[in-house]
């Protein structure tokens, strides 16, 4: 049985590097559907698990501005990938966190991935893992790609995560009183829509930032729900047809 990890993070942060050394010659690449963007995966064997490696396009946000941000954002909404890898550069980690805040908006299922370690050490830079990880409420480790360090470690903590014995409890951006208030109307509605399908937050939060493309993408997935439920009815069981 295959597990399934996506790598999301910025453009520059090694994320390829950490794709190559986990999968080796086992990967191929090609386009995501209507596409042109390119789409990498492979395959990695620990001593426990096999798993899908996806290599997301490297993005700065998960705004769907551009087509590579669609991709990445969608990829992680929709697909929902067993634990998603968000690879920050130890370097510039500040700036790096913020696609690491957007992700864990959509899900819990992520550990932070801080590559080039080497270099931040070569600088002087010390990273605080253990209140890191308390803050973000997600495993972090401390790598480098490039120099095979921290490897063995971030294979273990993906085995531990998928065999349920390691708890993630996410990170919760609190806004004004007035956006929160707005964030929960909406989330009842989204919840009588979708259910625990998709975490009603973020997508509340979406809604209020006026991101029409995503919207796009809910109605599309309604529409192929709906499809299924009337072709395989028995299998779909009729929970969307509330929908």
């Amino acid at each position: 049985m295959f597990h399934t990890i996506a790598l999301a993070g910025n453009p520059n942060t090694g994320k390829s590097t950490l794709f190559n050394l986990l999968t080796g010659l086992k990967q191929h690449t090609g386009n995501w559907p209507g596409k042109t963007v390119l789409r990498a995966e492979g395959e990695l064997k620990t001593e426990k698990h096999v798993y899908k490696v996806i290599d997301l396009p490297g993005t700065y946000s998960l705004y769907s501005n551009s087509a590579d941000e669609e991709v990445a954002r969608d990829y992680i909404i929709f697909e929902k990938p067993d634990i998603t890898l968000v690879v920050v550069d130890a370097t510039s980690l500040e700036r790096n966190l913020n696609i690491a805040l957007q992700v864990l908006e959509m899900t819990d299922r992520a550990v932070l991935c801080v590559n080039l370690i080497d270099e931040a050490r070569k600088r002087g830079i010390h990273i605080d893992k253990e209140a890191l990880s308390k803050q973000l409420g997600i495993p972090v480790v401390l790598i480098s790609a490039r120099e095979k360090i921290g490897i063995i470690q971030l294979l273990k903590t993906i085995d531990r995560m998928i065999e349920g014995k390691l708890i993630t409890k996410g990170y919760k951006i609190k806004y004004s009183p007035q956006i929160e208030k707005k964030i929960k109307e909406l989330e009842s509605e989204i919840k009588q829509i979708f259910g625990d399908i998709f975490p009603a937050r973020w997508i509340a939060l979406r809604i209020l930032d006026g991101d029409k493309k995503l919207l796009e993408s809910l109605k599309a997935y309604i529409q192929n729900q709906q499809f299924s439920s009337e072709k395989h009815p028995s299998a779909q069981g009729g929970c969307c047809h509330g929908v």
